[in-house]
C-alpha cells in the first residue's frame, strides 16, 4: 500500500494519459509526478524517491520493460506498474517480468479507475 504522501511516478508518452491517472490518484490524495519520455523519467529518479511508478510499455525513447530495468539500479525499492495497450497480462515477456520482481503488476489499456487505485491501495 502507497501512503498518501508518497510520490507516485507517471510515464506515458500521451499527455492525456498523464492526466487521466494522475486525475485520479491526485483525487486520492497522492502526489504525482509526470514523464512523457523514459529519459524524462528517469531524470525525475535521480531527484526524487518515488514509491510506485507507473510506466507505459512503449515510449518514444525506451521501451518500457528496458526502462523498468534502469530504474531497478537506480531505486530498487520503488514498485513498478507497467500500463499498457500494446501488451496483454499473458504475454511471455510480461509474465517474466512479473515472475522476475522487475515489475509488480499490470495494468490494460483502457483501464477501470479501480484498477489503478487496488494496485496503489494494496
Amino acid at each position: 500500500m502507497i501512503d498518501p504522501g508518497e510520490l507516485i511516478l507517471i510515464v506515458d508518452d500521451e499527455p492525456d494519459m498523464c492526466w487521466a491517472l494522475e486525475h485520479l490518484l491526485n483525487k486520492r490524495g497522492y502526489a504525482t509526478r509526470t514523464a512523457l519520455s523514459a529519459q524524462e523519467a528517469l531524470e525525475l529518479m535521480e531527484s526524487h524517491r518515488f514509491a510506485c511508478a507507473f510506466l507505459d510499455a512503449k515510449l518514444p525513447d525506451m521501451d518500457g520493460l528496458e526502462l523498468a530495468r534502469c530504474i531497478r539500479l537506480i531505486a530498487p525499492d520503488t514498485r513498478l506498474l507497467m500500463v499498457s495497450g500494446y501488451f496483454y497480462r499473458d504475454d511471455v515477456s510480461i509474465q517474466e517480468a512479473i515472475a522476475q520482481g522487475l515489475i509488480a503488476d499490470f495494468i490494460s489499456k483502457p483501464f477501470l479507475q479501480a484498477e489503478i487505485l487496488r494496485v496503489v491501495e494494496t
